[in-house]
């Protein structure tokens, strides 16, 4: 197993997640012209792609150890490579769509791999590690924000413009091609599917999956948004400031693991969602480009570590749930963000551009409240610890 080009591979297949996301939010304006759409119908393009994520992930990953790794990585590979050709070539709202749903799907199956991969590859430094894998997603945000950018100057059409993505698509195919994956940690550990199960169905970690719904959201959605909205209330380029959040994520993301070790995982939490909902207020109502600046600084310096961080938890406090546990995470977190993006293009058509992200924004309170009493509690018990299989 070459461990080190497996991780590179989990990062680019990670890139390619982002660069979509990235890309579509830059050419949301384009196709919605070109297909005569309302805010509505281009927000459940977007949501496509978070349902399909969602659907694959919760199917993939009670049997990852099944398929194998491998298998479900060459299966996203396949579905990415087609759901970006058929929208690049779709000839109507339909297409468009159904498009998204199919890259959703690879989406979900690279989610469902490259977590407990990561995991098992790196089993002494879980949290670390996971932000360092996920500062990808950033990392191709910036990529696929600043390329798409770049190209809206020279006029490519939004078609053209989401061929660029296929580029690291091939790429991370290329790596994982003719290699040998492992085992999840938790098969190695001959943890029976009776205990994952059980595990899941945990009355904490049913908790922190709902925590990830909000969190997933808060983190997400504003910047599938943020072109439209900092048009609307700036007159800016919305993208711009996505590239500047990724890019304070994309650094800080490599340093999770100091932090994590001083306040703990759940203190992470505790102060992220604080500062997220804090900014994204002040993001909505900046009416200069000075002020847009500097409410992203704060909002991205809050959701920085939400989401690998969350993952850290689960692989670190419930590591006998396995890949499932994981995977429940994330199809919470994507199919909440499918409802919720859905739910701020009504609000958009309905009250405007501002109240979209104060609509998000308060939903921090909830997993504020949730992760600060966790914290306490942890506190009281002498403090933050990792569950090793060998205890559990």
């Amino acid at each position: 197993m070459n461990q080190r080009r497996l991780f590179i591979a989990s990062c680019l297949s990670l890139v390619v997640t982002a660069m979509i996301f990235a890309i579509r939010t830059n050419i949301e304006p384009q196709f919605k012209v070109a297909f005569d759409l309302n805010e509505a119908q281009v927000s459940w393009v977007s949501s496509m792609a978070f349902f399909g994520f969602a659907s694959s992930i919760l199917v993939a990953s009670p049997i990852l150890d099944a398929l194998g790794m491998r298998t479900t990585l060459y299966l996203a590979f396949v579905l990415h490579v087609g759901g970006l050709v058929a929208f690049i070539f779709a000839p109507n709202y339909t297409v468009l769509h159904v498009s998204m749903l199919f890259a959703g799907f690879g989406n979900g199956l690279v989610e469902a791999v490259i977590n407990p991969l990561t995991a098992t590859v790196y089993p002494d430094e879980k949290t670390h590690r996971l932000n360092v894998l996920h500062a990808w997603w950033p990392g191709g945000l910036i990529i696929g924000g600043l390329l798409a950018f770049l190209l809206t100057k020279l006029d490519w059409t939004w078609r053209s413009k989401m061929t660029i993505a296929l580029i690291p698509t091939v790429i991370y195919g290329l790596l994982i091609f003719g290699q040998k994956f492992p085992r999840t940690e938790r098969a190695q550990a001959g943890i029976p599917a009776s205990e994952m199960i059980r595990t899941a169905l945990n009355p904490a970690f049913l908790l922190l999956m709902f925590c990830m719904m909000l969190t997933a959201s808060i983190e997400l959605a504003p910047g599938q948004k943020v072109e439209t909205v900092l048009k609307s209330t700036a007159g800016m380029s919305g993208t711009m400031v996505l590239v500047y959040g990724s890019a304070i994520m994309f650094v800080l993301r490599f340093f999770a693991g100091p932090i994590a070790h001083r306040i703990s995982p759940i203190g992470m939490m505790v102060a992220s969602v604080a500062i997220a909902g804090i900014g994204l207020f002040m993001l909505a109502g900046a009416a200069t480009t000075l002020m847009a600046y500097v409410s992203a600084t704060i909002f991205y310096l809050g959701v920085c570590f939400m989401w690998p961080t969350m993952l850290g938890i689960i692989s670190e406090r419930f590591p006998q749930g396995g890949a499932f546990t994981m995977g429940l995470m994330g199809f919470a977190g994507q199919a909440a963000l499918g409802v919720i993006l859905f739910k701020m293009g009504g609000v958009f058509d309905q009250w405007g551009a501002t109240a979209s992200f104060q609509f998000i924004a308060k939903l921090a309170i909830i997993p504020f409240i949730v992760f600060a009493i966790w914290w306490i509690k942890d506190y009281l018990a002498g403090g933050y610890k990792a569950v090793k299989l060998s205890q559990s």
